[in-house]
């Protein structure tokens, strides 16, 4: 039997460990949510060098590393290049790199009050001509 002054201390503690498990819950599903916009943000940078390597066009290279985005919109990713000598052209013996840029929207908006402007990047590099 329970002492009557005992009764509603188990709701009284979930009470006060709540927040706690909740702000892991949201910092959990934020970051997965953040690390998979920056493999996506990889594999479009990727995906843009090997295209512009291939086919040496700044504009398509950049489609292709939009529409490689995964999740991400297509118009919200940004897409530079740069070839080693200088320049912009892909020629053989140099290498060119592909930047992809992107400001983070968080899901919750709790990390934005924070740090407010998210910017995320990935690089991919590949060897001109194929």
């Amino acid at each position: 039997m329970r002492n009557r002054n005992e009764e509603g201390a188990a709701a009284v503690e979930f009470a006060l460990i709540l927040p706690v498990l909740l702000l892991i819950l949201i910092g959990i599903i934020e970051f997965s949510l953040a690390f998979n916009a920056q493999l996506s943000l990889n594999q479009a940078a990727r995906e843009g060098a090997r295209y512009m390597a291939i086919h040496n066009s700044t504009g398509d290279a950049s489609t292709a590393a939009s529409n490689a985005a995964g999740r991400l919109a297509p118009a919200s990713v940004t897409t530079t290049f740069s070839v080693t000598g200088g320049g912009t052209t892909c020629s053989a013996n140099k290498q060119v790199t592909a930047t992809t840029t992107y400001k983070l929207t968080t899901v919750t908006g709790f990390l934005d009050a924070f740090t407010g402007t998210i910017v995320m990047t990935g690089k991919g590099t590949m060897q001109c001509g194929g």
